[in-house]
């Protein structure tokens, strides 16, 4: 074997090593970058709506995607130059911080859906409370006068 063959090959070896090392990188970077899981459960806020906006901002995930666009880039890379010699561990920590990620991004959806709706059905339930104490206040005039 000539010797730019064995650089060639030790250069390829160590480009692979960097490789593995950029993905593993960015999914820390991603998984650092996830909402805290107090941030999510411990809210303060004085009234359920300041929950639900204080919960929303809890569960951003920030730069989360970014990283992990990253990782999924240079793995792809990685992958495609035939660089790792095994890679499972990569796909399924690459696998793993997505579904995490949309399963935050899932839960953020729906707390945003709750915050516009909780003030909306605050008001129809102080209406629909208005509307039966005008009812019961006419019924008691009426029996009075009869």
């Amino acid at each position: 074997m000539s010797q730019t063959s064995l650089d060639d090959d030790e250069l390829f070896g160590e480009a692979a090593t960097e490789m593995r090392s950029d993905v593993e990188a960015s999914l820390a970077e991603a998984r650092g970058a996830l909402p805290d899981g107090d941030a999510v459960w411990d809210v303060e806020a004085d009234n359920t709506l300041g929950v639900l906006n204080a919960l929303k901002t809890a569960l951003d995930v920030g730069d989360a995607e970014d990283h992990l666009r990253d990782a999924k880039k240079w793995y792809t890379m990685g992958e495609r130059a035939d660089a790792f010699e095994d890679a499972d561990d990569l796909a399924e920590d690459i696998a793993s911080v997505e579904a995490l990620i949309e399963d935050v991004e899932d839960a953020r959806e729906q707390v945003g859906g709750l915050t516009s709706t909780i003030p909306q059905l605050r008001s129809t339930l102080e209406e629909f409370e208005d509307d039966a104490a005008d009812a019961e206040a006419d019924a008691d005039a009426e029996e009075a006068e009869a």
